[in-house]
């Protein structure tokens, strides 16, 4: 039986549209939940340059600005490549704390110069271990990000467990979750931009089906956190502000911290091992409540 760990989910604002301010942001964060002895540390959807809310890039249905095209060139300039820079950063902080970093970021594909929703996720031995592109963009994303291949929804198995995750409304499809609970996953993460209570919900059944510890990560987002000239885009938007959400759920779908409202701050919560294999008595999703005589399952592994 593995040891238990601390894990943190930080809820906060990125220094929007500025890639590297941010991560010096996420550097401070990323020491205070150290402090805290926490061995895996989550933060948000595309936290890396900002989840741009209320934002519509000058487009309508058949048409599109200049105005716009300079925001989705503004934006772009502030995305990452993967490996790059910025990630040489982020896995030189994973390693100084010791800590597995698991980050949402928007990615800028350094061949088609695409942009994609992405996961990243760092190694205490200051290693980017793996990466995830968001499947399927929701609605206006699709303006902004392309469609992953779908080949990269490998758990990781570390020290601490099986660790995977999918990004927002990903949660909401089946056969994604399917795909992870086939591999075993202990302990799964849901960073997000959704702070509606449905959220909440989803993410207390994926805990439930999954018998699985969910951290579920969002960002706590008004329009103050913006810069000046985009506030002015903004008006009075209905999206804003973003309230967090951000929560710890135990196999058994019960909130063990959070979840967290109408602030910034850090969740803590003891991830312990033993309560997976409790929750597993009655129902375990690939083993003894599972039909494989009834049901065929496949995915497109990498």
């Amino acid at each position: 039986m593995m040891k238990s760990f601390v894990a943190a989910v930080v809820q906060d604002a990125p220094v929007f549209f500025d890639k590297e301010k941010t991560i010096d942001k996420i550097e401070s964060k990323v020491r205070e939940a150290a402090k805290e002895k926490a061995q895996l540390i989550l933060f948000p959807e595309v936290f890396i340059p900002g989840y741009p809310r209320g934002l519509i890039f000058g487009t309508v249905v058949g048409g599109r600005t200049p105005e716009g095209r300079e925001l989705f060139l503004r934006y772009w300039q502030n995305s990452i490549e993967v490996p790059g820079h910025e990630t040489e950063r982020l896995a030189k902080l994973a390693k100084e704390v010791k800590s597995y970093i698991i980050l949402g970021v928007t990615e800028r594909d350094k061949i088609s110069d695409t942009l994609y929703c992405t996961l990243l996720y760092f190694s205490p031995e200051g290693k980017l271990l793996h990466k995830h592109r968001k499947l399927k963009p929701t609605a206006a994303e699709r303006i902004l990000w392309g469609e992953g291949e779908g080949k990269d929804l490998q758990v990781q198995d570390t020290p601490l467990g099986k660790i995977g995750g999918l990004i927002c409304w990903e949660n909401y499809m089946p056969m994604a979750r399917m795909a992870l609970y086939e591999q075993g996953i202990e302990i799964y993460v849901a960073p997000t931009a959704d702070c509606r209570d449905s959220w909440q919900a989803s993410l207390t059944h994926i805990a439930c089906e999954g018998r699985c510890f969910v951290l579920g990560c969002n960002q706590y987002l008004t329009k103050n956190h913006y810069p000046e000239d985009l506030q002015k885009l903004l008006g009075d938007h209905p999206s804003l502000p973003s309230t967090g959400g951000s929560v710890i759920i135990s196999p058994l779908g019960k909130s063990i911290a959070g979840p967290l409202y109408d602030q910034p701050g850090i969740l803590y919560a003891e991830i312990d091992h033993r309560e997976i294999v409790k929750a597993k008595m009655d129902f375990d999703v690939i083993g003894h409540y599972s039909r494989p005589d009834v049901f065929e399952y496949s995915w497109r592994k990498g």
